[in-house]
């Protein structure tokens, strides 16, 4: 005869174990980060020399003039003032324009990763006009250089510009040069010069093709902006500053249409300042345009992503953060047959269990970039429940009981993989699951003394018989 832990240990003891797992846990999660590092890397590997993620911009005319300024120097004990001219720039938007971009995607790989990259191609018409109200800016007409007139196109990244660009000014065909794309694509693109000595209303004509990687950002410069978007891919996905006013999306591919004003874009057709490039941030695997601060000169956008279906590393990234879920009911149900059916379990046997469980979530992660999610999530929960079902059987010495362990698990991998498909409404499953499981327990438990001590009669761990308790007060 022994004297046996009291209840009230026995759950202090799994409880401890269980939080002391949140450490290798988290290194599964910084693990999964790592990989998605590792990914994007591959990916800006893949796409090198290609092109990646574009900003492209509409056409913008630009008109140069002088403006004198004078200027105070102190020169000794007086001070001089002179006067010098600069030469400014007078930014216009065009006053109608449509933009038609087609992307052809394709899948390129390396070694275990691959990345969606694409062909762009781009047309569209631009009317321009110099607004009758533009002298209230501070320039006069008879200060602009109208036959040094500029035309810029943006393309974020220049090594994704592809030859056979046109452009064509009332008709006249305009001499294209690398370099000096608006500001919104960070003077990157393409520029030609033309006379616009007459100043009369511009009919503009252009195309061009460009290539990328993941997403592009289309960014409206005009009062009034119609941008149509055709691909092949049937999995987009639609940010930036406007969402498609009617779009569809099958498994043929994709359709979507904008129409934006000067008013959404808050800007005015004529600036002295040319507005600067739209909001970056990381989303998922590429670059996402959004959230534009027009006050601080930045440009807004409409933002097309090509997505993977299924983007593993996602998936694998939302499953450890219910792996706390695993632990807690396995290990609930190693405590429930210790305090009512008798089978003793030790710290040891909670933590190897518990290093089981954690060990679901590198398999799911190393097999997931090899042979997708969906196969590698079978392959990995079929290897743990085996293991911990084989194991339990020891533990509780009884097959009958490690088939309630076992089929514990399979409930808790099928579930899983339901609130990972049903990402909307994973929080309320979740928390009926909890609430389940809490009466449950209470109902289970309802009898017992945690602050009681058994004495026990030892028996060999094989026999499959509780061991009598006798309580001592």
């Amino acid at each position: 005869m022994r004297k046996e832990r009291s209840p009230g240990f026995k759950l202090f003891m799994a409880a401890a174990i269980g939080l002391a797992l949140i450490i290798p846990l988290s290194m599964v999660y910084l693990l999964v980060s790592d990989r998605q590092h590792q990914s994007r890397v591959a990916q800006d590997n893949i796409t090198q020399g290609w092109g990646g993620a574009q900003v492209v911009t509409g056409p913008v005319l630009v008109v140069p003039y002088d403006q004198e300024r004078q200027i105070s120097e102190q020169q000794g004990d007086r001070t001089v003032t002179r006067t010098v001219t600069e030469r400014r720039e007078l930014y216009l938007s065009a006053e109608q324009q449509t933009i038609n971009a087609g992307l052809e995607p394709e899948t390129r790989s390396y070694s275990i990763y691959q990345t969606v990259t694409y062909l762009a191609s781009l047309d569209g018409t631009s009317r321009f006009a110099l607004p009758a109200d533009f002298e209230r800016l501070g320039v006069d007409r008879e200060d602009l250089l109208f036959d040094e007139a500029e035309l810029r196109f943006g393309a974020s990244d220049a090594r994704g510009l592809q030859s056979g660009a046109e452009v064509t000014a009332n008709g006249t065909p305009v001499e294209l040069k690398p370099g000096r794309g608006p500001n919104a694509s960070g003077n990157s693109g393409f520029h030609g010069f033309f006379d616009w000595s007459e100043s009369e209303p511009l009919e503009l004509t252009w195309s061009y093709s460009v290539r990328g990687s993941r997403s592009i950002a289309i960014v409206p410069r005009g009062g009034e902006s119609t941008i149509n978007v055709t691909s092949p891919w049937p999995h987009p996905s639609f940010g930036g500053d406007f969402i498609p006013d009617t779009k569809e999306v099958g498994e043929e591919g994709f359709t979507a249409s904008w129409s934006v004003t000067n008013l959404a874009l808050n800007e005015a057709l004529v600036r002295l300042e040319d507005p600067g490039p739209p909001a970056i941030r990381e989303a998922e695997d590429a670059k996402f345009y959004s959230s534009a601060d027009t006050s601080s000169g930045q440009s807004r956008a409409a933002s097309i992503r090509l997505i993977e279906p299924v983007d593993v590393y996602n998936q694998v990234d939302r499953s450890v953060k219910y792996g706390f879920l695993f632990i807690g009911f396995t290990f609930l149900a190693f405590l429930m047959f210790d305090l009512i059916a008798g089978a003793r379990v030790a710290a040891a046997e909670y933590l190897l269990t518990g290093v089981g469980l954690v060990l679901f979530f590198v398999l799911l992660l190393a097999f997931s970039e090899v042979i997708g999610f969906a196969l590698a999530y079978v392959v990995a929960s079929a290897a743990v429940i085996g293991l911990l079902t084989a194991y339990s059987a020891a533990v509780l010495s009884s097959w009958k009981r490690s088939g309630v362990i076992g089929g514990l698990l399979v409930g808790l991998y099928a579930l899983l993989y339901i609130l990972l498909s049903l990402e909307a409404y994973s929080l309320i499953i979740g928390s009926l699951l909890l609430f389940v499981a809490l009466a449950a327990v209470m109902y289970a438990t309802r009898s017992i003394d945690w602050s009681s001590v058994a004495v026990r009669e030892d028996k060999p761990k094989g026999e499959g018989e509780p061991t009598p308790q006798v309580t001592v007060s």
